[in-house]
C-alpha cells in the first residue's frame, strides 16, 4: 500500500464532495453528474457513521444506476471511488448469475467473493504491522535451518522417573530395577511383553531420544567455534546477503484447491472449506521443499506474519468494513432486463436473476465462511448502456432500489485529447515508461496528440461507439512497429509528430471498413 493510499484512506473522512470530486478528476475526465452523485453518495456514509447507532441503523445508502455506453469512465468512477476510501469493492457482471433451481452461479455468491475481499484487506493492512516481528522471526527460523540443532532435552530426568515407561513396540521399562512394581511387573510377564530394567532402560532413553546430527554449512566457518559466536557469524553474512544462493529444505503450508461445484443455484464454497479442515487435520496440508535461502525468507516471512495476526480479528474487522463501506459494482444490468412484455423463453431466467438480486439489494443475510454479512448499508452501484432496453425494463422493484439515476456522456475529441494528456494514468505516460525501459525515448508532440483524438472520435462516429477503449485500438496501431523493433534500435530517441500519426494510420483512415484493422 502507498503512502499515497494512506493519505487518501486517513484523510477519507475530512474530504469534502467537492474533494472528492477532485480527486476523482485525477483519473477520469469528464462526466461531472456520475462524480457528483458518486462523491454524495460516499460523503453520505460517512455522515452515517458519525450518528448515534439507533439513528444509524435506520439510514439505507442511496444505491446509484449509471447509464451511459461502453468506454466512458463507468467502472472507473466506481474503482476510483472505493481505492478513495479505502472501501472491499468487487466488480461482477449480472449476465453471470443465474436464477435459483439453474446450473451457475448464485447471486449471494457476490457478497461472499466482496466478504473475501475484505478478508484480503485487513490481512494485508494487520500483517504490514507486523512485518519486523516476522522478519526477526524468519531470520531466527533460516538460522535454525542453517544450523545443527540441538539434542531434544527429554521431558523428565531419569532420576526423576518412578514410574513404568511405556517404550515402541509394546516393552516396559522399569526405572530403578522395577522396585516396587511387581504387579505391573507380573501382568506384563504374563500377557508376554518384554522388559527392560532400570540402566538397560535408561541407555536406550540416551541414545533414542537425541537428534541425528546432519550436515550444515556451519562446517565453513569452523565445527570448533562456540554455538553462539556461530550463529552470530552466520546471523552477519545472512544480513550481507552471503548465503542468498545456498540451499535450503523447509516444510511449507499449502492450501489444497477444490473445485467450486455449483448446483441448484447454491454455491458449495463450505464444502471446499471443510475439505481442507479435514486435508489440515490429517497433515495433508504440508510439504517440504527445497529453495534458496532467498525464497525461504519470503516463505518463512509470509507464515510468520500469519502467525502473528489475529484470524478472529481479521474476521470480524472484515465483516465490520464490508456491512458498512462495502461497494458492489454490478455491471451489463441491463443485460437481464426485460424488453416490453414479459413472456416465456430466456426472458424468464433474466426475470428470475432480478428477483434473486432484488432481496440482496434491498438487505438481507448472506452466509460466508467467515461468518454471516448483513447487506443493509453496503452501496450497490448498477451500470448498463441500456442501448436495446430500458432502465424501466428491469422490474418496478428493482427499479426502486436504485433511486439515484446519473447519464453518462458520450466522449468526443475534445474529451479524447483531455484523457491522453491529463489524468496520472494518460496512455502517452504509459507508452512513454514502457518505451523508456527498452532505453528507446518518445516524445508526443500536441499536433499529434490532437490528431489521435481526432482519429478516435471519428473512428467512433462510422463505426460502433466503443469510447475511450478506442484510444487503446489507436495508439497500439501507431506504435506496434516501434514496440516490435524497440530492443534492436535502443538507445533512441524519437518523436511522434502528427506527421508520424498520418504516415502510420493514414491507410487506415482512408479505409471506409475500418472495422478490419481498428476492433
Amino acid at each position: 500500500m502507498t503512502n499515497e493510499q494512506k493519505s487518501g484512506e486517513k484523510n477519507i473522512k475530512e474530504l469534502t464532495p467537492r474533494e472528492i470530486v477532485g480527486e476523482l478528476d485525477k483519473y477520469i475526465v469528464g462526466q461531472k453528474k456520475a462524480k457528483r452523485a458518486v462523491a454524495v453518495a460516499l460523503r453520505n456514509r460517512i455522515r452515517r457513521l458519525k450518528l448515534a447507532p439507533e439513528v444509524r441503523e435506520d439510514i439505507a445508502p442511496k444505491n446509484i444506476l449509471m447509464i451511459g455506453p461502453t468506454g466512458v469512465g463507468k467502472t472507473e468512477i466506481a474503482r476510483r471511488l472505493a481505492k478513495l476510501a479505502g472501501s472491499p469493492f468487487i466488480k461482477v457482471e449480472a449476465t453471470k448469475y443465474t436464477e435459483v433451481g439453474y446450473v451457475g452461479r448464485d447471486v449471494e455468491s457476490m457478497i461472499r467473493d466482496l466478504m473475501a475481499a475484505g478478508i484480503q484487506m485487513v490481512k494485508q493492512e494487520m500483517q504490514e504491522t507486523v512485518t519486523v516481528e516476522a522478519e526477526k522471526r524468519a531470520e531466527e527460523a533460516l538460522l535454525d535451518l542453517l544450523l545443527p540443532g540441538p539434542a531434544k532435552k527429554r521431558k523428565e530426568p531419569k532420576n526423576q522417573a518412578s514410574g513404568p515407561v511405556v517404550r515402541p513396540m509394546g516393552a516396559f521399562s522399569f526405572p530403578n530395577g522395577g522396585n516396587g512394581n511387581g504387579s505391573l511387573m507380573g501382568a506384563a510377564i504374563q500377557v508376554g511383553i518384554p522388559i527392560r530394567r532400570g540402566s538397560d532402560a535408561a541407555d536406550e532413553a540416551d541414545s533414542g531420544d537425541e537428534d541425528t546430527q546432519i550436515e550444515s554449512p556451519a562446517a565453513d566457518i569452523g565445527a570448533n567455534a562456540p554455538k553462539d559466536e556461530t550463529r552470530e557469524k552466520f546471523r552477519v553474512m545472512l544480513r550481507e546477503g552471503k548465503l542468498e544462493s545456498r540451499t535450503v529444505e523447509i516444510t511449507v503450508s499449502q492450501n489444497p484447491q477444490f473445485p467450486t461445484i455449483e448446483m441448484m443455484g447454491g454455491g458449495m464454497e463450505e464444502l471446499g472449506s471443510s475439505l481442507s479442515s479435514i486435508t489440515d487435520f490429517f497433515g495433508g496440508n504440508k510439504k517440504k521443499k527445497v529453495v534458496t535461502v532467498a525464497r525461504a525468507r519470503e516463505i518463512l516471512t509470509a507464515e510468520e506474519a500469519e502467525k502473528l495476526i489475529d484470524r478472529d480479528r481479521v474476521s470480524d474487522e472484515a465483516r465490520q468494513r464490508v456491512e458498512e463501506m462495502g461497494i458492489v459494482f454490478i455491471d451489463e444490468i441491463d443485460k437481464i432486463a426485460v424488453k416490453g412484455d414479459r413472456g416465456g423463453g430466456p426472458d424468464v431466467s433474466r426475470e428470475g436473476v432480478q428477483r434473486d438480486i432484488l432481496p440482496i439489494v434491498e438487505g438481507a443475510t448472506v452466509t460466508t465462511k467467515w461468518g454471516p454479512v448483513n447487506t443493509d448499508h453496503i452501496l450497490f452501484i448498477a451500470a448498463g448502456a441500456f442501448n436495446v432496453s430500458k432502465p424501466s425494463d428491469l422490474i418496478p422493484e428493482l427499479q426502486g432500489r436504485f433511486p439515484l439515476r446519473v447519464e453518462l456522456e458520450s466522449l468526443g475529441k475534445d474529451e479524447f485529447l483531455r484523457i491522453l494528456t491529463e489524468p496520472k494514468n494518460a496512455l502517452t505516460k504509459q507508452y512513454v515508461d514502457l518505451l523508456g525501459t527498452e532505453k528507446v525515448e518518445i516524445e508526443f508532440a500536441a499536433d499529434a496528440i490532437e490528431r489521435l483524438a481526432a482519429l478516435a472520435a471519428e473512428v467512433n462516429s462510422r463505426l460502433e461507439n466503443i469510447g475511450a477503449r478506442r484510444l487503446h485500438t489507436i495508439m497500439e496501431a501507431l506504435l506496434e512497429d516501434l514496440s516490435f523493433e524497440a530492443p534492436d534500435i535502443a538507445p533512441a530517441k524519437i518523436p511522434i509528430t502528427a506527421a508520424y500519426v498520418n504516415e502510420r494510420l493514414a491507410d487506415l483512415v482512408m479505409d471506409q471498413d475500418l472495422g478490419r484493422y481498428i476492433l
